[in-house]
């Protein structure tokens, strides 16, 4: 092993396998010990406009810069964290989002990490959140790079999945991992399940984990409210307001703005942003907040047709079929009519080994009400009429789908007048056209079947969909406060 490791922990090319010494990095040029020279993605405010945090100067009596230095120090601390420890050979604890990389799993991967770092006992490892995907398909997280970027947190302190060998820290024994947003690996990382320690998930529960696997499986709406009431039941004092506001930011942007309409906002969602409101008063209004992250979610002006449909990819699949679908965030007309599509798509396909493409588009109104659209595409007919055919005879959920004109005769186009049915919905239907098995979703794992009716699906019976209870925050802070009369006292700082 080298004496100074940097950040990727890679394998060399074509060496024997034989544990810990095979950790190695590429040395950087410029610190010591040599350190990753990670480069900054840019990414601009989306439509020019500042962010709703700018105003926010002053927290407590403290100047906004040196409580937002306080997330932001930690993260850039994770990279000699991470070298100290290989060194060592002491416990690396990877917290994790799923493979999709939206803004939920990332925050719900920084601010656990946080947490743990602050309050393990005795804190022998050293904590590292990682996002789940390639660092050059950051930019492609528009609405995540804004909030970052908000809060004086560069992409050059994250460390993502490209950057660090977590299959080679399990062999060297030193890799203890969290999954947060998800709680099924990909088949290419089954042998890290012998790793995962802790899971915490808002999806309905498709597998079993060892008991000693702390396990958090709720149905709410977004992962960060899961995280808001671990730290909540925490110590007191280690909630900070940088990793309030982006637990804030996050929740409201799942929870389509706590809109009941929208049919994902649960009351747990409610009481961790009245929580979060109580003890940080100076968060921006909640519209400021959504419309911003909004903007930028939606913002895909400088993305190529390559990059939209990757920005929000997922797959399944059957023996001998592969069916993609990417989230599109403009109206189906104008995506139709983006110049060399047909030449896109198929490249894309191609390339990736897809048969079938099916493109869901999402927008909202000023009532915060989705409005959904469909497209297929495959340059084979049979097939696209085979999906075509379940998508319009589906009743579990039935998605109430009315032909649009197409400009080609490969892609045929649709609204779907069920805008509640959201892709996590879709899918079960698109896999069994495929006659797909279970666990053969890649990317992000969704449900295998139509689960019962969680309180946070995009569905018509959600119980929330008249009006949300009245929430208040005093009566949060004593739930909070009882929950946490049980916690074990913090040690000192990690």
């Amino acid at each position: 092993m080298e004496s100074a490791c940097g950040l990727h922990l890679g394998l060399r090319p074509n060496s024997p396998r034989t544990g810990l010494e095979e950790l190695r990095v590429s040395p950087l040029p410029g610190a010591a010990p040599p350190l990753p020279a990670a480069r900054a993605v840019p990414t601009p405010h989306p439509q020019g406009r500042a962010g709703p945090y700018r105003a926010v100067a002053r927290v407590g009596g403290l100047g906004r810069a040196v409580v937002a230095a306080v997330m932001e120090r930690f993260l850039e601390g994770r990279r000699a964290a991470l070298q100290e420890h290989i060194q060592r050979r002491q416990e690396v604890h990877v917290v994790m989002g799923n493979e999709a990389c939206d803004l939920d799993s990332t925050v719900s991967a920084l601010a656990l990490a946080y947490f743990l770092a602050k309050t393990s006992v005795p804190p022998r490892a050293a904590f590292i959140p990682v996002l789940n995907i390639p660092r050059a398909d950051f930019a492609l997280r528009t609405e995540t790079t804004f909030l970052l970027r908000e809060h004086s947190i560069p992409d050059s302190s994250l460390i993502f999945r490209d950057e660090i060998d977590l299959a080679g820290l399990h062999r060297a024994g030193l890799l203890s991992l969290t999954l947060v947003d998800h709680h099924v690996l990909p088949s290419a990382d089954a042998a890290l399940e012998e790793a995962v320690v802790d899971v915490l998930d808002h999806r309905p529960l498709e597998r079993e984990w060892a008991p000693s696997c702390q396990l958090t499986v709720e149905l709410v709406g977004s992962c960060a409210t899961l995280v808001t009431e671990r730290i909540a039941q925490g110590p007191p004092g280690v909630l900070d307001q940088t990793t309030a506001a982006l637990l804030h930011g996050t929740i409201l942007l799942d929870s389509v703005n706590l809109s009941p309409a929208a049919g994902k906002v649960t009351p747990r969602d409610v009481l961790c942003v009245s929580l979060l409101e109580s003890r940080f008063p100076e968060l921006p209004p909640h519209d400021s907040i959504y419309g911003a992250l909004q903007a930028a979610k939606f913002d895909v002006s400088g993305l190529t047709t390559e990059q939209m449909l990757r920005k929000d990819l997922k797959t399944v699949s059957s023996d001998e079929q592969v069916l993609a679908t990417s989230g599109i965030y403009m109206d189906i007309e104008l995506f139709l009519r983006r110049p060399g599509l047909l030449e896109d798509l198929e490249t894309f396909c191609q390339a990736r080994g897809y048969s079938v493409l099916v493109a869901m588009t999402v927008s909202f109104n000023e009532r915060y009400e989705p409005k959904r659209q469909l497209a297929v595409y495959s340059q084979h007919e049979a097939l696209r009429s085979m999906v075509c055919r379940a998508l319009e005879e589906a009743t579990t959920p039935a998605l109430q789908l009315q032909a649009l004109p197409s400009p080609w005769p490969c892609i045929s186009a649709y609204a779907q007048g069920n805008t509640l049915a959201s892709r996590k919905k879709v899918l079960p239907i698109l896999r069994a056209a495929l006659g797909g098995r279970p666990g053969t979703t890649a990317g992000l794992e969704e449900e295998v079947a139509p689960p019962p009716t969680p309180m946070n699906s995009l569905v018509e019976e959600s119980p929330l969909a008249q009006a949300v209870p009245p929430v208040c925050p005093q009566a949060v802070l004593e739930r909070v406060s009882r929950m946490a009369a049980e916690q074990p006292p913090p040690d000192s700082d990690k």
